[in-house]
């Protein structure tokens, strides 16, 4: 079968390679399930690894197949498989468990290890092929209603689980009411905290570069937010006419944008940073006046990667509520389809060129073609 790889350590290496297609019985103890890959979200980290910023091959392999934003169909199943059966949609989370104690517990997010795994990112193969196998542990089952956007699922747990960590965080305070956030980015991970973030009733200011109207602004005011264009807007400027915010939800992928971030921050507030930067920039603060600010003000700043099952399922929740609130407000964000893994370069193209699209996605098979 046919999948969409590159040589890691090599730019610009992404190509057509041939996989053997798996069965069930890689997996011990009747516990396989095979899935029919249908689509495949690309972003950032597809199109770092193709420029070999970071990502390792699968032992035994010189190729990385990519992507990591899965949704696809079940096909078959072993016999130690009882939640999941042929024709049910699932997407399927990204890491999987090392040796840590968080590993051991189901938190294989959060894993100590040096070494992790996550698939189509560092050893182990992603999802821009036809079909993979996996244990049901990693696969969560999307409703045939929400069908038209699962392949959402990936980006919208990672903005679960920024979000709810920071409320966990925050239980320091025992009491803790956040009114006003501000999310900085209006991709897929911006627009999709935008939406949690209403759902859970802040008013949400959302910034990304392009000034409006576009795409993405409109998509942001659909919402009932307020979308502003850094170009035009300084952040200082904007926390004193709109904040200061309690929640700060930094997903740009520009270093010196999340440490600028800081500076918003209200009395008690919580800064969440998403961004993976794999470059080398060097960026100046200034150090004594923010670690001050923190420190008086009892500020808070972490960072979160990728997310485990509890998170994907939250965000099946969300968009069902959000199916409700917003009625078809989701499947717009599905921008920038790509028919077929043959034309990869044109995902690739997208990927890197066109800054207005929301969600560019590889359509591997059709969904109506069960």
């Amino acid at each position: 079968m046919q999948a969409i790889a590159v040589i890691p350590g090599k730019p610009d290496s992404v190509h057509i390679a041939e996989l053997e297609r798996p069965t069930i019985d890689t997996v011990p103890d009747g516990r396989g399930v095979l899935v029919e890959v249908l689509q495949v979200g690309v972003d950032g980290t597809d199109k770092e690894i193709n420029a070999a910023e970071y990502g390792g091959a699968p032992p035994g392999y010189d190729f990385l197949v990519i992507g990591h934003e899965s949704f696809g169909r079940v096909v078959e199943v072993g016999d130690g498989v009882d939640k999941l059966k042929p024709g049910d949609y699932v997407t399927a989370t990204v890491r999987r468990p090392g040796n840590s104690i968080y590993d051991r517990i189901g938190h294989y997010d959060m894993t100590t290890d040096e070494t992790y795994y996550e698939r189509g990112i560092n050893l182990l193969h992603g999802f821009l092929t036809e079909f993979y196998v996996d244990e049901p542990e990693y696969l969560v089952k999307v409703p045939d209603t929400l069908a038209q956007v699962g392949v959402l699922l990936e980006p919208m747990s990672v903005v679960e689980k920024g979000i709810v960590q920071a409320y966990k965080i925050q239980r320091r305070l025992r009491l803790w009411r956040p009114k006003k956030a501000l999310v900085l980015g209006a991709g897929a991970i911006g627009q999709l905290a935008t939406l949690v973030l209403k759902l859970r009733g802040l008013d949400v200011v959302t910034m990304a570069r392009t000034p409006p109207p576009h795409l993405k602004s409109e998509l942001v005011a659909e919402l009932g937010a307020r979308y502003l264009s850094t170009e035009e807007k300084e952040l200082g400027e904007v926390a004193e006419k709109h904040g200061p915010f309690d929640i700060v939800f930094e997903a740009t992928g520009v270093s010196w944008i999340a440490f600028k971030a800081m500076e918003v921050l209200a009395k008690n507030g919580i800064l969440i940073l998403t961004s993976i930067t794999g470059g080398d920039e060097k960026v100046e603060i200034p150090g004594d006046q923010g670690n001050l600010d923190f420190v008086l003000h009892n500020k808070v700043m972490f960072g979160t990667v990728n997310a485990n099952r509890e998170y994907f399922e939250l965000g099946v929740k969300d968009f069902a509520h959000a199916q409700s609130e917003y009625p078809g407000w989701l499947p717009k964000l599905l921008s920038h389809p790509v028919e077929g893994l043959a034309e990869y370069e044109k995902m690739m193209r997208l990927l890197t060129t066109e800054k207005q699209a929301v969600k560019v996605f590889l359509q591997v098979k059709p969904l109506n073609d069960g």
